[in-house]
């Protein structure tokens, strides 16, 4: 059924479709007169439990409650669903599901009762209270139980269809049509071709009319988008209904709604045309496979539209990016910045401090004030900071007083670590935060982690050697290393398959792994072990983060299901799950309350961390997303992909802000500098480029209407933010780090 999203008249709407179409015994669907945005007076009779799956599922949950012997609640929801003391008994008869083609009847049994409660559980996403800890057993799943549909049930609605000779006709009526109406209704109407064309397709494939879905394919393929070529080539190569059976692309079209953002004066143009054409088949597809979100105000354009567009679900619902998102950076502890030995010295012969010592003191007390758009210090709960790593904050606001101020006129150094002789195949690269250790993920299932300082890399002692040693000497954490193991890098070997995702903890105690083989592995960086192998996932991880805080990491594969997991437990925390392909990239948000998601069905998803839910979805890319970077501030991100371009979005209101074009190939690495001013981004073409994005997010200006309704303007200027493109050799760029103090570091491996 189209789901009409239509503020005021979204109810009326719902109740008008459900009663007025039905299905015959051929399993045809017939729309009666009533239709998405009209009401009607013959709807608004109730039926005792609503449409026939309302039914079911009704009568299921009655049946669950009784065997669990919840006789007072099985007769307060009888009395609210107004049913008679007997209904509950009876099997549900196959007449019940009259509303649902391909809907699997429940019987009396348990069995069936059950598989159909928890559809309905996994369907709906579950929310923790605020104050609950992240406890391992409370498994989210925000939006899943699309994972593994029923491959027949899926098929089965295109058993709905009309003569086979008819189809090119309906689709170049509908194509005169919208080509006939003016400029302003045509770019937003042209949105509807693409799911109709693969829709009547995969309708002519699956009734075994082999040669018109060739014909019909051939004829009207080269009309598409030029950014659906990918999915049109894998759509060609089903040329036969048991092609279809376990393809995930056409599971994929087939179980979610393609959802498409039309103003409402378009909509009705639509709407009246397939009414007096009585154009039943074209409807039917509408109201059985799309989602039309209707808004009020001016049609978009064709360039607003295709900068939203390209998804393998179409756009966003506006109602998926209206949920509060709390980006502000959490208050840092106050830590006092003891004198190091310049200051003593300088205050010894001058009697008075230099004036750097207040500077030291304004960082050690950053960020007193609670931002406003930032959560609770308490809303997930976070670890308590050890000794060592005040020390390494106290060190680290040291160096942010040497930092470089960056800008258009003072761009950074960049130092370039080349992998020379990978044949082990370099996969994945991470630094450390102070940039003292890089690792490498490779081919050959190993780990390597080099020394980038002087200081070699040592394991510490044995536990007999341990025992001889002196605990409360001032020296003691020099003493337990081995100096006999000292050596300038390690491997690390345990997976058994090529590693894809690293990442330091941020304390540097710590390797995370994600590999092929299906496991995420923790290393110890003290003893070069591997500590925990956490198995989850059932198909590849392709990458794995840390948080900004540590404990916590994600990691995602796949398996299109992201999993957040604390160190300290072997079953993840929580799930998120509601992609439709491959999770390709992880991140943290820096407040870590968030995490965002970057995936082959080239959408970007943003999950809370406390609840599961998933609170944003942006859409705009064109291919599979292979990098994210969230700003400093934690306001923006920036997300990269193989399409080539790489794209501003602002979190707070779930919008695009900007495109930056310029590379040639797939983006595999996106960092901001330490204060934002910049962002760098790593091509597969062998390029490191600047971004001047203090410009580009200066220049936007965003209000509640554009967020609404989604007439964004892109300014053309990915010249005018262009700092600086640095070419390698032949040395694709897969990973980019700023130091502490602004230096930019880029990695990737030689190819000859």
């Amino acid at each position: 059924m189209a789901a009409v999203q239509d503020g005021q008249l979204n109810l009326e709407v719902e109740k008008d479709i459900k009663t007025e179409i039905t299905n015959d015994d051929s399993g045809n669907i017939n729309a009666n007169s009533s239709s998405p945005g009209s009401t009607s007076s013959g709807g608004k009779s109730k039926s005792p439990a609503g449409s026939g799956e309302d039914q079911q599922t009704l009568l299921a949950v009655l049946q669950f409650l009784k065997r669990n012997k919840l006789t007072e609640s099985v007769d307060i929801l009888r009395r609210e669903a107004g049913l008679s003391a007997d209904a509950d008994d009876s099997p549900i008869s196959e007449s019940a599901g009259a509303g649902s083609s391909g809907a699997p009847n429940v019987g009396a049994d348990g069995g069936d009762a059950n598989s159909l409660l928890s559809r309905v559980s996994i369907a709906t996403p579950a929310a923790l209270p605020a104050t609950a800890p992240l406890a391992p057993p409370k498994v989210v799943a925000a939006s899943g139980g699309e994972d593994q549909p029923d491959v027949n049930v899926v098929l089965s609605a295109y058993s709905q269809q009309g003569d086979p000779v008819l189809y090119p006709l309906y689709y170049n009526g509908l194509k005169k049509f919208i080509e006939s109406v003016l400029d302003c209704h045509r770019a937003e109407l042209s949105q509807v071709f693409y799911p109709l064309f693969v829709h009547m397709y995969l309708e002519l494939v699956y009734n075994n009319h082999e040669n018109e879905a060739k014909q019909f394919f051939e004829k009207f393929s080269g009309d598409q988008e030029c950014y659906y070529e990918e999915d049109l080539r894998i759509l060609s190569s089903m040329s036969k209904k048991e092609h279809m059976k376990g393809n995930e692309t056409m599971l994929d079209f087939r179980t979610s709604k393609f959802v498409l953002r039309i103003s409402r004066d378009s909509y009705q143009l639509l709407k009246r045309h397939l009414q007096e054409r009585q154009n039943n088949q074209i409807w039917n597809i509408i109201q059985e496979h799309l989602y039309i979100d209707i808004f009020d105000g001016m049609p978009r354009s064709k360039s607003q539209i295709d900068a939203m567009s390209g998804s393998l679900a179409g756009e966003a619902k506006r109602d998926a990016n209206k949920a509060k998102v709390f980006y502000g950076l959490l208050k840092e502890p106050e830590i006092e910045v003891p004198l190091d030995d310049e200051d003593e010295e300088a205050e010894n012969e001058e009697g008075k401090p230099k004036k750097k010592k207040p500077k030291k003191d304004s960082m050690g007390s950053k960020s007193k004030k609670q931002d406003p758009n930032a959560p609770q210090q308490t809303r997930i709960p976070l670890p308590e900071l050890k000794d060592s790593d005040k020390l390494d904050k106290i060190m680290n606001m040291k160096e942010a007083t040497k930092k470089i101020r960056l800008g258009p006129d003072n761009l950074p150094s960049i130092c370039f670590y080349s992998f020379l002789n990978a044949y082990q195949g370099l996969t994945a690269v991470d630094f450390t935060d102070d940039s003292s250790l890089i690792a490498g993920g490779f081919a050959d299932s190993t780990v390597r982690v080099w020394s980038v300082t002087p200081r070699k890399l040592r394991r510490v002692k044995s536990a007999a050697d341990l025992s001889n040693i002196d605990k409360e000497s001032d020296d003691v954490l020099e003493r337990i290393m081995d100096e006999k193991t000292a050596s300038e890098s390690k491997i690390l070997y345990g997976h058994s398959g090529p590693v894809y995702g690293i990442s330091f903890s941020p304390d540097r105690n710590y390797l995370l792994s994600s590999s092929e083989d299906g496991t995420v592995r923790l290393w110890s960086l003290q003893t070069f072990t591997c500590l925990v192998g956490y198995k989850g996932h059932n198909y590849p991880v392709w990458d794995t983060q840390f948080s900004p805080y540590g404990y916590y990491f994600i990691s995602g594969g796949h398996d299109r299901v992201a999993r957040l997991w604390a160190t300290d437990h072997y079953q993840p925390l929580r799930m998120f799950a509601g992609h439709l392909a491959d999770i390709t990239c992880t991140r943290f948000h820096p407040n870590s309350n968030y995490v965002a998601t970057g995936s082959a069905d080239r959408t970007i998803r943003l999950w809370d961390v406390l609840t599961g839910n998933c609170v944003r979805i942006l859409t705009g890319h064109k291919g599979p997303i292979h990098s994210l970077a969230f700003s400093p501030n934690g306001k923006f991100m920036a997300s990269g992909a193989t399409d080539s371009r790489v794209l501003l979005w602002d979190i707070g209101h779930g919008l695009m802000v900007g495109e930056l074009k310029g590379h040639t190939d797939t983006i595999y690495a996106l960092k901001f500098s330490r204060d934002g001013e910049i962002l760098a981004s790593g091509s597969m073409d062998n390029t490191v480029k600047l971004w001047d994005t203090l410009k580009a997010f200066d220049d936007v200006e965003l209000d509640d209407f554009t967020a609404a309704t989604g007439h964004i303007h892109l300014p053309e200027n990915s010249q005018e933010l262009l700092l600086g493109t640095y070419m390698t050799k032949s040395t694709p760029v897969i990973h980019l780090h700023f130091t502490r103090r602004n230096l930019l570091l880029a990695a990737g491996a030689y190819n000859p």
